[in-house]
């Protein structure tokens, strides 16, 4: 799914009123807050351990439905599958796909899935991932309450921060999204501290991982806090990941701020920073034209547009 479709699905959710762009990137975490006082190349210490089964597997389940963004649970998926302890003969992870019916469904970019269980014979979770996708039904929702109440870690990648928001778990609590999509998280849950320029937020067993690739990083995390540094730093080895982001989640500021425009050669949206859609006219503000990736965002663009260009001229 390209990430003007990606958007498309979270604004499904509604749009409201328009606010300032430029909030602060905020510490996310114990283990960033002390990564200045570790020497460099020595593991953080891990502030949130979690305790793993002395036998079998933690079971995972991958919550999908249509337009599931393939790299929002594969991605995931590989890091939890390429997990190995020495001397342990289960492996680590179990990993399963759970969707409303065992139908095959479409991911993005037209990959095809049979989900392993339904809402109903799914396995009790121990850590749920939630990608960015098109469902959001009353049954879903349902099943994330219930799965929630007895997991470690309630996940959710990209925008599938709007599917764990709907669940009202997140009231009150941190969370990150999708960088395009922080303006509409912002607005539709008010109750939720949305934390810009961040590869992902722990609260509780709940956490939320930025976009796409931020996922990634997110299980490595869940990974460290299970089975400590080194399995987390071996299984990224046996990957070839070199990504740093798991060991140090504000490490995505590029994020927290919105791109800035050209009028002519890289014209962006004022209210996401996503490449514009060229079908949709121009908003004229002072003189200047304006372009838009939805025409939603122009609807929020043209009611409140001194908040937008304000934002713009604060970078």
């Amino acid at each position: 799914m390209k990430r003007r479709e990606l958007l498309q699905r979270s604004a499904a959710f509604g749009f409201m009123a328009a606010i300032p762009l430029l909030i602060p990137a905020e510490s996310n975490s114990k283990t960033a807050e002390s990564a200045k006082d570790i020497p460099p190349g020595k593991p953080l210490p891990v502030t949130n351990p979690l305790k793993p089964p002395a036998q079998g597997s933690i079971p995972v389940a991958f919550l999908v439905s249509e337009d599931a963004v393939v790299i929002d649970f594969c991605g995931p998926w590989a890091v939890f599958n390429n997990v190995s302890i020495p001397g342990r003969k289960d492996n680590p992870f179990r990993l399963y796909t759970v969707a409303e019916t065992t139908n095959p469904i479409r991911a993005s970019g037209g990959m095809k899935i049979i989900p392993d269980y339904t809402l109903e014979t799914a396995p009790a979770p121990k850590v749920i991932v939630i990608p960015a996708q098109s469902g959001k039904s009353q049954a879903m929702l349902e099943w994330i309450r219930r799965s929630t109440k007895g997991t470690d870690v309630t996940m959710s990648v990209c925008t599938g921060a709007f599917l764990l928001a709907h669940t009202g778990l997140l009231s009150g609590k941190a969370a990150t999204t999708f960088h395009a999509a922080f303006n509409d998280f912002e607005n539709q849950f008010p109750d939720i501290r949305l934390k810009r320029g961040v590869r992902f937020v722990e609260d509780g067993n709940l956490a939320s991982s930025g976009g796409l690739s931020s996922g990634i990083d997110l299980a490595f995390r869940v990974v460290e806090r299970y089975y400590g540094h080194e399995v987390a730093e071996s299984t990224a080895y046996t990957m070839e990941y070199q990504g740093q982001g798991w060991r140090n989640p504000d490490s995505n500021n590029v994020y927290a701020k919105i791109r800035p425009s050209t009028d002519k050669q890289h014209p962006v949206c004022p209210v996401c920073g996503m490449d514009i859609d060229a079908e949709i006219a121009p908003s004229a503000y002072k003189g200047k034209n304006y372009y838009f990736c939805l025409r939603g965002h122009k609807q929020l663009f043209d009611a409140t547009p001194e908040k937008f260009v304000a934002g713009l001229e604060n970078q």
